[in-house]
C-alpha cells in the first residue's frame, strides 16, 4: 500500500512550500523539479505519483512562490539561488542522507545547478527534456513554432520565425518575441511541446479553474523576478562536464527543447552520462509514455 503524505506545506527558509511525498520513507528517495519557470509538480505527480511511489520515497514541491506554495511577497528578496538553498534544506528537514533528481525542462537547469553545488547530497540525476542554455532552448522553439504556422497556413509568422531564429537577438528579447510568436498558433500552440495527445493531465481533478488561476498568478512573480535577476540565462552547458555523479539524459524524439547542442555538449562530456530517446513523445515523455518513462526511471535508478 503506498503511504501518501500529500499537499503538506512546510516552512523552508522562511517560506511554506507545497509538498507531496508518496511510498515508503525507507526506499531510495527521489526529488522532482518541475519545469517552468513556475509550471508547479502537479502534472507529474498525477501521472508518475502512483507508478513510482510503489518503487521510491518520491517526494514533488511547487517551488519557492510557485502555485500551491507560499507566494513571494512584494520588495520580498528572491533569486535562482533561492530554489537550490530550499532544496537542499529540504532534504535536510526531511532527514534523507542522498536522494536522485528528476528535473523536467527547468527544472533540468535547476537539477544540474544543484548537483553542482551539492554533489554529496545526491545519488543519480535524471534530465527530462532539459534546457541547459536558454538561448539555444528559444532559438530551437521558435524555429518549431515557425514550422507548426507554415503547417497551419501562417506563413508571415513563419518568415517572422525563421527570421528570429537566426538574428542576433538577446536572449530576453527571444524569449519574450517567442511567446508573441507561439500565441498565433492559438488552441494549436501545445503541439510545440507535445507529440503524443493520447494521456492528458486532468488538472480539475482536485482544483477548479479558478483555484488555478490563482496559482499561476502567482506563479507568474517567481518567473518574472527570476527573469529579472538573470541568472536563469546563464548558460551551464560548460557545467556538464564537472559532474561526476551518475546522470541520464531522458528526451522525446520530437522535443524542440533539447536542442542538438544540448546533445552534442551532454554526448561528448558527460563524465558518467547516459541517454535515452523515447520515440513517441515530445517535451514531457512522463506522461506521453508514462509506462515506458516508469519502466526506465525503474531500471536507471535500481541498476
Amino acid at each position: 500500500m503506498i503511504q501518501q503524505l500529500n499537499g503538506q506545506e512546510i516552512e523552508i527558509r522562511g517560506k511554506k512550500l507545497y509538498v507531496e511525498r508518496y511510498g515508503d520513507v525507507d526506499k531510495p528517495a527521489i526529488l522532482y523539479l518541475h519545469g517552468g519557470p513556475g509550471e508547479g509538480c502537479h502534472d507529474f505527480s498525477f501521472h508518475q505519483a502512483e507508478r513510482l511511489g510503489k518503487h521510491f520515497n518520491l517526494i514533488l514541491i511547487d517551488q519557492r512562490g510557485v502555485c500551491r506554495s507560499e507566494n513571494i511577497e512584494k520588495d520580498e528578496p528572491f533569486g535562482f539561488q533561492d530554489l537550490i538553498s530550499d532544496c537542499e534544506t529540504l532534504r535536510e528537514y526531511l532527514h534523507i542522507k542522498k536522494w536522485s533528481l528528476i528535473g523536467h525542462s527547468f527544472g533540468g537547469f535547476l537539477a544540474l545547478a544543484y548537483v553542482r553545488k551539492h554533489p554529496d547530497s545526491i545519488e543519480k540525476v535524471i534530465f527530462e527534456g532539459p534546457t541547459f542554455d536558454f538561448e539555444l532552448t528559444s532559438r530551437s522553439l521558435i524555429r518549431k513554432t515557425a514550422h507548426l504556422l507554415k503547417k497551419y497556413g501562417k506563413h508571415v509568422g513563419y518568415e517572422k520565425g525563421l527570421l528570429l531564429a537566426e538574428g542576433d537577438h538577446t536572449i530576453r528579447e527571444l524569449t519574450e518575441e517567442y511567446m508573441k510568436l507561439s500565441d498565433e498558433l492559438g488552441e494549436n500552440r501545445m503541439e510545440i511541446y507535445r507529440h503524443n495527445h493520447n494521456n492528458p493531465t486532468d488538472y480539475y481533478s482536485f482544483y477548479s479553474k479558478e483555484d488555478w488561476d490563482e496559482f499561476y498568478d502567482r506563479s507568474e512573480r517567481h518567473y518574472n523576478l527570476l527573469r529579472e535577476e538573470g541568472k536563469i540565462f546563464d548558460s551551464l552547458l560548460n557545467e556538464i562536464q564537472f559532474v561526476k555523479n551518475p546522470m541520464l539524459l531522458l528526451v522525446g524524439k520530437y522535443d524542440a527543447c533539447t536542442c542538438e547542442k544540448h546533445f552534442e555538449v551532454f554526448e561528448r562530456y558527460a563524465i558518467n552520462g547516459e541517454i535515452f530517446i523515447f520515440a513517441e513523445s515530445g517535451h514531457t515523455p512522463h506522461y506521453e509514455e508514462s509506462e515506458k518513462f516508469k519502466q526506465v526511471v525503474i531500471e536507471y535508478l535500481q541498476s
